[in-house]
């Protein structure tokens, strides 16, 4: 059996999360492969609202594998918290989820030390959410991090406490402590409890599962505009966001992909620091903001709202080989008369351009407009895609012939069964 992909299309906060607990039943494995406690995967059923920030999104379903993956950077105080919060809502996630042992460890003082670099950027700001990601995959890159297999060795406190000196080196430089003894007790408390769970070499275990014929679904986080290499650098995420990720972050081979599920709103959003090219700065942005909650799950930040972007979703298409498109929170949209759609930028130069130019040029643009009608329908009252209003049957068909790609899925409300399958 193959493995499929699913990715966000944008700066993240796509709806990915709900999309993979649509589509779980119908696979045997949920991979995580990249991000960490920076990832916010909010899934709604049952008139209940979960999030998910280490925990694969097939959680909730008991037939499933989950898979935390060597990609990602794993919290234990985090992920503890999380799973006890599953523990209380009646999730029996023991026997079904598994961990690399090859997965980082995040430490009190990568937290601390993500908090140091960010105020010593001034207002040079990533926009980091200050879990420790970055500090933790610098670590990763640079061959000095702890790895979850490691807290099975006879001297990992040994090598814990030789982290905490270099990172404490590392702060001397901006003259600062780290601050962290009142959050070892927690975390040593929290490494004892993943010492209970079923860490394994995952990539071994995957690869079994493949030759089982069994199903698998990579789970992505964050979005293909935040990818370390192809997204607006240096405005982005730690790790690598698109499909190629999912081999690095799993240990499948390419050969494996199938089908590459791309994640869109129908508008934009974006958190942190970086460019924007559709940002809305005025009454519209908040409308939209307000409509569709658009605040950080992780974070609580409120989003940066705009229009849909073209030449940035085909660049993440590209990069990516998607081959369907879902498209989220169509709804947020119910109350607008129009509907723009970025097609095309103005480059500083005057040169009119579908590309997507380097993050220099990109907060320089000037974004090209098509303005669209807008469905002016309640679409939350939708159950069956033959019933959805033909202003925004059209805007998808816009969307799949400029995109040159299909739309499979749309999404017009947050619930499960607000779920939409096209033909």
């Amino acid at each position: 059996m193959p493995v499929d992909v699913l990715v966000g299309l944008q700066w993240g906060d796509e709806g990915k999360g709900k999309i993979v607990d649509v589509l779980a039943p119908t696979y045997d494995v949920v991979a995580r492969f990249q991000g960490g406690p920076n990832a916010g995967h909010t899934l709604t059923f049952d008139g209940v609202k979960h999030v998910l920030h280490q925990v694969p999104s097939g959680i909730f379903h008991p037939h499933i594998i989950n898979v935390v993956g060597n990609g990602v950077v794993l919290d234990p105080v985090v992920f503890r918290q999380e799973l006890q919060k599953l523990t209380d809502r009646g999730v029996n996630w023991s026997q079904n989820l598994y961990i690399s042992r090859k997965a980082q460890l995040i430490l009190p003082s990568h937290r601390a030390l993500d908090r140091i670099n960010e105020e010593a950027r001034g207002g040079s700001k990533i926009g980091s959410t200050l879990k420790g990601i970055g500090p933790t995959y610098q670590d990763k890159i640079g061959r000095t991090g702890l790895r979850v297999g490691d807290i099975l060795l006879p001297d990992f406190q040994e090598r814990y406490q030789e982290a905490v000196s270099r990172h404490a080196t590392l702060a001397e430089f901006h003259g600062r402590g780290l601050e962290i003894e009142e959050f070892e007790a927690d975390f040593f408390s929290a490494i004892e409890f993943l010492r209970t769970l079923q860490l394994s070499d995952t990539e071994y275990l995957l690869n079994d599962l493949l030759k089982e014929g069994k199903s698998i679904l990579a789970e992505g986080a964050q979005g293909s505009m935040l990818d370390v290499d192809f997204g607006t650098y240096p405005f982005v995420t730690s790790s690598s966001t698109i499909v190629a990720g999912a081999c690095t972050g799993l240990g499948i081979a390419p050969r494996h992909i199938d089908k590459v599920y791309g994640i869109s709103k129908a508008y934009c959003t974006r958190v942190g620091s970086g460019p924007f090219p559709t940002e809305l700065h005025d009454e519209v942005g908040e409308q939209i903001r307000a409509a569709g909650r658009e605040f950080g799950a992780t974070t609580g930040r409120p989003r940066r709202c705009g229009w849909i972007d073209l030449p940035a979703l085909r660049y993440s298409i590209m990069l990516n080989g998607v081959t369907e498109i879902h498209l989220m929170k169509a709804d947020v949209l119910d109350e607008f008369d129009e509907i723009r759609v970025c097609t095309h930028y103005i480059l500083p130069n005057g040169e009119q351009t579908d590309h997507l130019p380097d993050h220099g040029d990109l907060q320089n643009v000037t974004p090209v407009y098509i303005d669209l009608p807008g469905w002016r329908t309640e679409l939350t009252s939708i159950s069956d895609p033959a019933a959805l209003p033909s202003p925004l049957t059209d805007y998808i068909k816009f969307l799949e012939q400029r995109l040159d790609v299909p739309v499979r899925i749309v999404s017009v409300g947050p619930d499960r069964v607000s779920t939409l399958h096209l033909q």
